[in-house]
């Protein structure tokens, strides 16, 4: 639920909005049971409550409905990849959705792109200039050592927002400057 609460919005109004509803809420089978307007209520510290709202008791319906029990060992015993189909076939949820859980919540061996990593992955030029988030993802997942996956994303996050940012990359502050093709960057250096 923390992938869902975390869309477009910070990490304190995540966090906000995801006590707010384990307050409001004992189990998650309350949270998938609950109606819509008490959820988005719930949540609304998070923004976009009416929608999140949807999504939330959607994604929990549909891994209640495939058999699995809402708890907080829900998805322990089930092998990587059955949990990778099982979270993409849910309603809203995508690679890198799939991914965020598996990584942050489950301690999964799983590389999420966000807009972020797939910037910085193409202007450093470890994918190709046209690839897209979901081929970005696949090259990762092939290619970063399970170990070193939670490192790599987070550095990558935080080199894609201070550093290789979208409108003004500072390269002239960049430590890869001197690897970097700097593929798809058009200001001034």
């Amino acid at each position: 639920m923390l992938t869902v609460l975390s869309q477009h919005t910070s990490d304190t109004n995540r966090d906000r909005a995801y006590a707010d509803l384990r307050r409001r809420f004992d189990t998650w089978d309350d949270v998938a049971d609950a109606p819509l307007p008490a959820l988005a209520r719930a949540i609304r510290r998070g923004g976009l409550g009416p929608t999140k709202a949807v999504r939330i008791r959607a994604m929990l319906r549909g891994i209640r409905e495939s058999g699995v029990p809402l708890d907080e060992r829900a998805f322990t015993n089930v092998p990587d990849r059955d949990l990778w189909n099982t979270l993409l076939a849910l309603p809203g949820v995508g690679p890198k959705t799939a991914a965020c859980v598996l990584l942050f919540s489950l301690d999964r061996p799983y590389f999420p792109v966000d807009t972020h990593v797939h910037r910085v992955a193409i202007r450093l030029g470890l994918v190709p200039p046209r690839s897209g988030a979901v081929a970005t993802q696949a090259a990762f997942q092939e290619t970063v050592p399970d170990d070193e996956m939670y490192a790599l994303h987070m550095n990558l996050i935080r080199h894609g927002r201070e550093v290789c940012a979208a409108q003004r990359p500072r390269c002239s502050e960049c430590v890869l400057r001197d690897l970097c093709p700097r593929i798809g960057v058009t200001s001034s250096r």
